[in-house]
C-alpha cells in the first residue's frame, strides 16, 4: 500500500467503509447479509424445519455450492475453544436455542469441522438441543470422493468405517453396469 497511488488506497478505504455500512448479520441465522432477513431465511422454497449449524459464513457458501441442501442455516461465528478463551457466550448459541425453542424444527444438522474444537462444539450443542425433541444429525466424515484408501490416515479410515452406510451408486441413480 505504501507504493500504491494515493487514489488507489483511498478507493480501497472507501470500499471497506461502504461494505462495513451495508453488511450486517441476519437476525434469524446470523449469516452475513446486506438485507435482513437474508435471502436464504426469507426464501419460501427452503425447508425451514431443518437447520444446518455451521461455524462461519464460508461454510454456508461451501454447503450451498453442493446444491444438495434445501434447509436453512445457523452460523455460530466460531467454535468452543477454552484454551483460546472462547466459551458458549462468545458464540451465537443463545440465538440458535431461541430458534429451536420456538418450535417447528424437525432436524438440526451439526456441520462443525471434524477436529477437536468442532467435535467439542457439536457435543455441547447435542447436549443442549437433545432434550428439546428435534432430530440431531451430523455430517458424515471419512474418505473424500476420488481419494485412495491407501493414502488416508488411520483416523479418517476409522471414521469412514464407523460412518459407513448401505451401498448406493455414487455416480447417479441411473448408473448401470455395462457389459
Amino acid at each position: 500500500m505504501v507504493r500504491s497511488p494515493k487514489e488507489d488506497v483511498l478507493s480501497l478505504v472507501q470500499s471497506i467503509a461502504e461494505a462495513k455500512q451495508k453488511i450486517s448479520l441476519c437476525s434469524i441465522c446470523q449469516n452475513i447479509t446486506e438485507v435482513d432477513p437474508c435471502a436464504i431465511c426469507s426464501s419460501q422454497g427452503r425447508d425451514h424445519t431443518k437447520i444446518c449449524v455451521v461455524e462461519g459464513p464460508v461454510h454456508v457458501e461451501a454447503i450451498e455450492k453442493s446444491q444438495k441442501y434445501d434447509g436453512v442455516y445457523h452460523v455460530l461465528h466460531g467454535v468452543l475453544s477454552p484454551t483460546d478463551g472462547i466459551g458458549p457466550d462468545n458464540l451465537k448459541i443463545a440465538e440458535l436455542m431461541s430458534r429451536v425453542r420456538e418450535g417447528g424444527i424437525r432436524e438440526i444438522i451439526l456441520a462443525t469441522n471434524p477436529n477437536m474444537e468442532g467435535e467439542t462444539t457439536a457435543l455441547y450443542l447435542y447436549r443442549l438441543i437433545s432434550p428439546l425433541g428435534a432430530k440431531i444429525s451430523r455430517l458424515a466424515v471419512g474418505l473424500p470422493f476420488g481419494s485412495d484408501v491407501e493414502y488416508a490416515d488411520e483416523i479418517t479410515i476409522g471414521k469412514a468405517i464407523e460412518g459407513r452406510g448401505e451401498f448406493a451408486p455414487r455416480c447417479g441413480e441411473n448408473t448401470r453396469l455395462r457389459r
